[in-house]
């Protein structure tokens, strides 16, 4: 009896050790591995969001294959981008080009005092400075050169990570008819009917936090045109679009909107300036604070005291990333807790969660399970009930 404890011991301490050894490489590889799997999180996250569209063609046009609706989705996407793009980039390419010939007027206003740089030039004594320290400046412009090529290397990892979080969501969107049927064919019927549901309210989740992020985004854009051009600012509407555009970016992205806005406002007058400063400074508390908390409730269907915490505790668990997920994972947690609390008491949910109910759309390309349920029932079968109806 005692060589048999002592072998039960042994097989249980070698499956310890062997869990913590799995564990361990795992979370060694995940390390290891951690930009490529970031890459595969976001390009999961625009699949979702995208996915609707595609099923949407679909299911409106009968004719139409899965493959070219997504490629079509996909194109318009990118058109989209491009053109938002080129309305950005046109502008400052004229205004680029009307610089670059006002060049020589403009270092001639700088050293004689006018204008607005020879402006600021003056009032700080930025020239005598320059004079007065020409060989470490001449050593900095030196040593510029490691950043900048660092720089560059982290833009063609940017362009290579963009390119391939399109093409995995674009194979994500493509195969997730087939990726579902199969990770449901799995179940019986009435559970896998269950689990399309529990997933589509988190896709619905992910949906409506984008929505919220866009309109988050053009709320803070206008304002910020408003403000520019009460101050009379040039380029205002320029300004204003990137200011648009850099607070889609979680985190950081108002902050960077917010310099760029403010150093144009300076460089126009102290005054514009100093009003576009506080500006941003007040709007940033009311976009943390009252904005995206009341936004995100309406569109993810979250407390907005939720929000604020999931958002706050999301930042320092995982930076920009965590940032970016921070909404819609509190949202899919809250479905998932609601769904145990209900099935545990008795109670399973039989609508959705947030949003309207799911749309023949939505079922396009996808197998049945509901009716493979109705069937289930009518042959009085106790697996597709899942339980005997009580009387």
């Amino acid at each position: 009896m005692g060589e048999t404890d002592n072998r039960m011991v042994a097989r249980r301490t070698l499956v310890v050790i062997g869990l913590l050894i799995a564990t361990t490489a795992l979370l060694m590889l995940g390390y290891e591995t951690r930009r490529v799997l970031t890459w595969i999180v976001i390009a999961g996250f625009f699949a979702v969001a995208l996915h609707p569209a595609v099923t949407w063609m679909t299911a409106k046009i009968p004719s139409c294959p899965r493959w070219l609706a997504t490629l079509l989705v996909f194109v318009a996407g990118l058109a989209v981008l491009t053109g938002l793009i080129t309305v950005f980039a046109l502008p400052l390419a004229r205004e680029g080009s009307q610089v670059a010939a006002n060049l020589p007027t403009i270092i001639e206003d700088a050293r004689s005092g006018r204008g607005p740089v020879g402006h600021l030039i003056e009032r700080f004594h930025l020239l005598k400075y320059a004079q007065n320290n020409t060989g470490r400046i001449r050593e900095y412009l030196t040593g510029l050169g490691a950043p900048a090529l660092v720089f560059l290397r982290s833009i063609a990892a940017g362009i290579t990570g963009a390119a391939t979080i399109v093409v995995l969501s674009f194979l994500m969107v493509l195969q997730a008819p087939r990726l579902i049927d199969g990770f449901l064919a799995l179940f019986a019927p009435h559970r896998a009917e269950h689990l399309r549901r529990v997933g589509h309210d988190c896709s619905r989740t992910i949906t409506g936090y984008l929505t919220g992020n866009l309109m988050i985004s053009a709320i803070c854009g206008t304002l910020t045109y408003a403000v520019l051009r009460v101050m009379g600012v040039p380029y205002a509407g320029l300004i204003a679009l990137f200011v648009g555009f850099a607070d889609l970016i979680p985190l950081i992205g108002a902050t960077l909107g917010a310099v760029a806005a403010g150093v144009t406002a300076f460089v126009h007058s102290t005054t514009a300036g100093i009003v576009v400063v506080v500006f941003f400074v007040l709007y940033q508390q009311l976009e943390n604070h009252l904005l995206q908390p009341m936004i995100f409730a309406r569109t993810v269907k979250l407390n907005p005291l939720t929000v604020l915490v999931a958002i706050l505790m999301a930042v320092e668990l995982a930076g920009i990333l965590g940032a970016l997920l921070a909404v819609p994972a509190a949202g899919i947690l809250k479905i998932l807790a609601r769904d145990v609390w209900e099935n545990r008491h008795g109670r399973p949910n039989a609508g959705p969660a947030i949003g309207e109910e799911r749309t023949s759309a939505h079922a396009a390309g996808t197998t049945d399970t509901r009716a493979a349920l109705q069937r289930g029932v009518g042959a009085g079968s106790p697996v597709a009930t899942g339980h005997a109806p009580s009387r």
